[in-house]
């Protein structure tokens, strides 16, 4: 641990001991300051004749994703963003929000890259993914 010279801040009593009780040489690797990304919930259901795969992303228009097959992956992508304002007499007032997100799956190798279908509905994002007939009939 490293000793850091505690001063009195003008702020008073808002610094505590709890506060600087961290090493300071492991600041930025410390939990705390790592950024935090939205992560959607996946649910993956494996059926007789396809694959279903659920993910979770309320908030977002089908406007918002991107969704591309390369190298056997199964890309991901969403962005929004959204600006309001508000003007009255004395004050204005500016709000913005950003959300993103980005999601890649490996696909197994006993699917039909063309037979993939994709849904929003209701903050879901679902996808139906057809096996190939050699596979459909194996445990």
């Amino acid at each position: 641990m490293i000793l850091v010279k505690f001063r009195k801040s003008p702020l008073g009593n808002l610094l505590t001991s709890d506060l600087l009780d961290f090493d300071v040489g492991n600041l930025f690797n410390d939990k705390l300051w790592q950024k935090k990304m939205y992560e959607p919930a996946l649910n993956i259901k494996e059926k007789k004749d396809e694959f279903e795969i659920e993910l979770a992303a309320p908030g977002f228009d089908k406007k918002d994703f991107e969704v591309t097959i390369a190298d056997g992956c199964l890309n991901i992508m969403a962005k929004k963003s959204e600006k309001r304002e508000a003007k009255d007499e004395n004050h204005t007032r500016k709000e913005f929000s950003y959300n993103s997100f980005e999601k890649s799956l490996k696909l197994p190798e006993n699917i039909v890259d063309e037979k993939i279908k994709a849904k929003y509905e209701n903050g879901i994002l679902k996808f139906s993914i057809a096996k190939k007939e050699e596979t459909k009939n194996q445990k």
